[in-house]
């Protein structure tokens, strides 16, 4: 199952300092490049102090385990029903921005869905409006924080939705797949702007969809 991978340090040997294991990636993009849909602050609060955050606190429960030194974010997330709550949590808001930032592209830069990918949305879903719509809804009745995903599961697209920062890689998880396209439904990905107009901030959000990214990882999940 194909996977966006998350920016992560070499293992240095016993004698060497401890590494830091996961690092911050940069946004791909300027804070301000997917105005008017999200704001700069937002952008800004939302990378630089919440994933930040993530990183920090899961670095922390990495290094406090031995056991864990040098495992990827995809490996503790495939066993995350094993390890404390710390590492499921602030492993899982890790590797989700991380891929979240990746999926959007500022207004007119992010292509369209390729015939492949529009063929499959049509063939599992109806319609592309369809597919939106269904979409949405999962992500609007997401009851308060989570995750609305587009994954691909047994050769098919399915729309699932998951509470606070798990996500379809985890063995906790309800329905797992690899995700294509996800959005953030954390009141902090959107409240300075829309405030608790959620439906509004998915529908600006349509625009800065990064397509390009989209189509790359549905082909790599084939």
């Amino acid at each position: 199952m194909a996977v966006p991978v998350v920016a992560q340090t070499p293992v240095r040997s016993a004698s060497a300092p401890a590494p830091v294991a996961f690092t911050l990636p940069d946004l791909p993009y300027a804070a301000n490049a997917l105005e008017p849909a999200i704001d700069a602050q937002t952008m800004e609060i939302h990378h630089g102090r919440h994933h930040k955050a993530y990183v920090d606190n899961l670095n922390a429960a990495v290094a406090a385990d031995p056991t864990l030194a040098g495992a990827s974010i995809e490996d503790l997330m495939g066993r995350v029903s094993t390890l404390p709550s710390t590492i499921r949590n602030n492993g899982g808001g890790h590797w989700n921005h991380s891929l979240f930032w990746t999926l959007m592209a500022p207004v007119g830069q992010g292509g369209e869905p390729s015939d492949e990918l529009a063929a499959a949305i049509t063939r599992d879903f109806g319609s592309m409006d369809a597919f939106k719509t269904a979409f949405n809804q999962a992500a609007t009745s997401r009851f308060g924080s989570g995750w609305a995903w587009l994954i691909v599961k047994d050769g098919k697209l399915q729309i699932t939705s998951t509470a606070n920062q798990d996500n379809p890689l985890m063995d906790v998880a309800e329905v797992r797949g690899a995700p294509i396209l996800a959005v953030d439904v954390w009141e902090h990905a959107y409240y300075l702007k829309y405030q608790n107009k959620r439906a509004d901030y998915l529908t600006a959000w349509w625009t800065v969809v990064n397509w390009n990214a989209v189509n790359r990882l549905y082909a790599e999940a084939e």
